[in-house]
């Protein structure tokens, strides 16, 4: 039980552990250094159900550059065939640099169909766990995509989600770390998140937004008008801080607040503006849709 344990602290990342059921079999995550064997690499099959079919060729290159000097650092996973071959399930990256590398064998670990069959069911079951965080649902999903050549769409079926709550959620892996911490702690939502996934291109931007989220309550809907009116029209992130907050006044606007006894903005963005009315409920909001629609 002790080399269990060391192998949760060692190789299966932080909150792996809350993905696995209480009565899950902890033998399958004894520590890889305990199942690694090393096998011929002209043994090792890939598999044609592997959803990615693109590897870079340049990256490959540097990978087996530092095959060379340093070895395969994680160990492919791989099922035994009868023929006496085995197919991988994870890794292909890595078998095709160590080809590249010129290396005879590989180091793999052996997992039967039966293992992979019930870490794959852990998995799928706990991504559905309400008390998981975003990130640990986005690690997780990642996971079964990349282990167990899952595409998005299938595990978006298996969860009985849409393939775009799915991609929503994975997207949050490529937030920058201080933001990814601000999502953990609670900080900043889902919401948030993907509107500073928006300006991924302009890293001081998002760092901004990022701070206005957090020290100001910024809302997500004042998030995304923060996005839309820097990509639109203003150089730089003052311009569209002052943007985002405008909200003004008018004569007519008093006027007409005085009449729908609510109160009543003008918003500007890059390109016009909003016109707010603001409502206490949905009974009042009907009363206002009805003032508003009398002739």
């Amino acid at each position: 039980m002790s080399s269990i344990k060391s192998a949760k602290n060692r190789g299966l990342g932080k909150g792996f552990e809350a993905l696995l059921p209480k009565n899950f079999d902890e033998t399958l995550l004894v520590d890889a250094s305990d199942r690694i064997r090393k096998v011929k690499i002209d043994l090792v099959k890939p598999n044609a159900e592997q959803p990615r079919r693109h590897f870079d060729e340049t990256a490959l290159e540097q990978l087996a550059a530092s095959i060379k000097r340093h070895g395969i650092l994680q160990p492919l996973i791989v099922t035994s065939q009868p023929s006496g071959s085995y197919l991988l399930v994870a890794g292909e990256r890595r078998w095709r640099a160590a080809q590249q590398a010129g290396l005879a064998s590989v180091p793999v670990i052996v997992r039967s169909a039966k293992e992979l069959e019930q870490l794959e069911i852990a998995l799928v079951e706990n991504v559905q766990r309400v008390d998981l965080s975003p990130l640990e649902q986005a690690g997780s999903i990642e996971r079964l995509h990349q282990q167990f050549s899952l595409t998005y769409d299938a595990i978006a079926l298996r969860l009985g989600k849409a393939i775009s709550t799915i991609n929503n959620i994975v997207r949050l892996l490529q937030l920058p770390d201080d933001a990814k911490q601000a999502l953990q702690e609670q900080k900043i939502t889902e919401g948030h998140g993907r509107a500073i996934l928006a300006l991924k291109d302009h890293a001081e931007q998002q760092k901004e937004l990022l701070r206005l989220i957090v020290q100001k309550g910024w809302s997500v809907r004042q998030a995304e008008r923060f996005v839309t009116t820097f990509k639109a029209s203003a150089t730089d992130t003052k311009t569209a801080t002052v943007r985002t907050r405008m909200r003004s006044e008018t004569p007519e606007t008093k006027q007409l607040g005085r009449k729908l006894r609510t109160s009543v903005n003008i918003r500007r963005t890059a390109h016009g503006g909003k016109l707010e009315i603001g409502f206490s409920s949905d009974d009042n909001l009907e009363q206002l849709l009805k003032q508003l629609l009398q002739k």
